[in-house]
């Protein structure tokens, strides 16, 4: 047997006429920049998340960089993020200019340790972005309470949370100051290309979003600031339009995939399967395991016809990009330790019940010897 890692192809298929039809639309009346598919999507996804407003941007990357840009966060700030997340959390910040400040990953959970927070703090400290890894929600109360109690807003980056619920609220239901979404093609909610949003509840900064999203003014050829061309594009807007309706299906059958997982390795010590916060309901965007001897056990898993990923192979302390920083590999222990032993086994809604056995019955033959 044969199990990919993720299959966008099965999922296109059941897709296709529904998005041929609105590409096709979009093709005839040539509205490929800027088209109603645009506006109806964010008003959409706003109400999905359970916010006010949101914007369509050109990707999940430039979703961060522009909310930060329209709070003017720039050099002389400090921006906290978690050492284990992917380095788009942190080219964000480094765009706009600021310096990130990193804080080590949870045991267990791998979300950013909400204990370790306030020591990152300094006068200079302008946001705290925590991320939902993996489609986890982290704990964002304590977040927010240490967010509130120095006067820094937080911006979240659920990249990977498309749908998960915190406290009964979805993910990007408000409190924060804004929230950003990637729409890369592998992601839950994912476009046939890149693109990416911002959900808020305040209407001044939405207002800025667009502005530096679309070269830095609302009206065309009126530039008020200095902006950036980060717009979604109308043939992308359609697809996510489409897409959204069928999410809340898909996370389902993905979280119906992960405590199978979870079930059928229950019983194999050398295996830490995920560990969810309370309250939350998580999306597994990616179902991440630890296990010694990760290259070995991967080479053999792949000998057997599976597919499987690395998210990731280094947190960003250990990164040359962020070797300026000055961090030494023991500062975040955690992070440090779990990079060599995660590994991504294959999850997406399509994914099999059988597949799913195939995959935990070859890790418990060769995990141990491995090992």
């Amino acid at each position: 047997m044969k199990v990919k890692f993720l299959d966008l192809k099965v999922q296109y298929d059941q897709l296709k006429p529904e998005v041929m039809a609105a590409w096709e639309t979009i093709l005839d009346n040539t509205a490929y920049v800027g088209g109603p598919a645009v506006g109806e999507f964010e008003e959409a996804f706003a109400a999905y998340c359970q916010s006010k407003y949101a914007i369509g941007l050109a990707n999940g990357t430039e979703a961060i960089e522009v909310a930060l840009r329209a709070m003017e966060i720039g050099p002389g700030d400090e921006v906290i993020v978690p050492a284990n997340t992917f380095i788009a959390t942190a080219e964000a910040v480094s765009a706009t200019g600021a310096k990130i400040v990193l804080v080590d990953n949870e045991p267990g959970t791998y979300l950013i340790d909400t204990r370790k927070i306030e020591a990152a703090i300094t006068p200079r400290t302008k946001v705290i972005i925590p991320v939902h890894l993996y489609g986890q929600p982290a704990d964002l109360d304590t977040v927010r309470a240490i967010a509130e109690k120095h006067g820094v807003p937080v911006v979240e980056d659920a990249a990977q949370a498309h749908g998960a619920y915190y406290k009964g609220k979805r993910i990007g239901s408000g409190k924060s100051k804004a929230v950003s979404f990637s729409f890369y093609p592998g992601k839950n909610l994912g476009a046939y290309g890149d693109a990416g949003a911002v959900v808020t509840d305040d209407e001044a900064l939405l207002t800025r979003m667009k502005m530096i999203g679309n070269h830095g003014g609302i009206k065309k050829y009126q530039h008020d600031v200095v902006g950036r061309n980060s717009r979604l594009d109308t043939l992308q807007a359609a697809v996510l339009k489409i897409k959204l309706k069928y999410l809340d299906s898909w996370n389902a059958k993905r979280l119906k995939n992960a405590r199978l997982y979870t079930e059928l390795l229950a019983d194999v010590e050398e295996v830490k399967t995920p560990v969810e916060l309370p309250e939350t309901v998580p999306v597994y965007h990616l179902y991440v395991v630890r296990v010694p001897n990760r290259e070995a056990l991967q080479e053999k898993l792949a000998a057997k016809g599976i597919s499987t990923g690395i998210h990731y192979p280094l947190p960003l302390h250990m990164m040359k990009a962020y070797e300026h920083l000055g961090y030494k590999a023991s500062d975040f222990p955690v992070s440090a330790e779990y990079a060599p032993q995660v590994l991504s086994l294959p999850m997406y809604a399509e994914l099999s019940e059988a597949e799913i056995e195939y995959v935990a019955k070859m890790i418990k033959e060769n995990v141990l010897a491995t090992a």
